[in-house]
C-alpha cells in the first residue's frame, strides 16, 4: 500500500464541519446582517422617521420595509440606502402614514453642480436651495455631491 492523496474537501463530510462552500455562504451572510444593521442605524442617526424599519440585504440588493412618516422620509430613506456602496438595488416595501407627490430623482453625473441641476428641472439655477433641503441631512453642503450619488428633486410649490 502506500500514501494515497485526496481532495480534503471533498466527500462526505464525516467530522462535523462545514465545507469551504458552507463557511463562506454563512460569513456572507453575517456581513449582509451587519450592512443591515448598520443602514437601519444610519436611517435612526438622520432622524428619519420609520416605523417598524426593517433592511435586509441579499446580495446588492436592498429590501426596505415599514411605515415612513411621509413621501419624503420614504425616499430619503431609500436614497440613503441606495447611495451605499455595494447596493446596486433597493426593493421599497415601505407603506407612508401621510402621502403626498412623489419626487423626481436625479443621478449626478461629473459636472453637474446643485445650480446646474435646479437649472435643468426648474428653469432656474438659483433654486438649488430647494434640491438642497430635500437632500438633507444625507447632504452636509450644496457643493458636497459626487457622481453616482442620487439626488431627490421634490415638485416646486405652486
Amino acid at each position: 500500500m502506500g500514501l494515497f492523496s485526496f481532495i480534503k474537501n471533498a466527500g462526505v463530510k464525516i467530522f462535523g464541519g462545514k465545507t469551504d462552500t458552507e463557511k463562506a455562504a454563512a460569513e456572507v451572510l453575517k456581513v449582509e446582517a451587519v450592512a443591515a444593521a448598520t443602514l437601519e442605524e444610519t436611517i435612526r442617526d438622520l432622524q428619519l422617521q420609520v416605523e417598524g424599519l426593517s433592511v435586509h440585504i441579499n446580495g446588492d440588493q436592498a429590501i426596505i420595509s415599514g411605515m415612513a412618516y411621509d413621501q419624503a422620509t420614504k425616499e430619503k430613506v431609500v436614497l440613503v440606502v441606495g447611495n451605499s456602496n455595494g447596493i446596486a438595488t433597493v426593493d421599497d416595501q415601505m407603506t407612508v402614514e401621510h402621502v403626498e407627490p412623489e419626487a423626481q430623482f436625479h443621478t449626478v453625473v461629473s459636472g453637474d453642480t446643485l445650480g446646474k441641476i435646479a437649472k435643468k428641472y426648474y428653469g432656474n439655477a438659483m433654486k438649488y436651495p430647494v434640491i438642497f433641503d430635500a437632500n438633507k441631512p444625507m447632504l452636509k453642503s450644496p457643493d458636497l455631491i459626487y457622481p453616482g450619488q442620487v439626488l431627490r428633486i421634490p415638485q416646486l410649490d405652486a
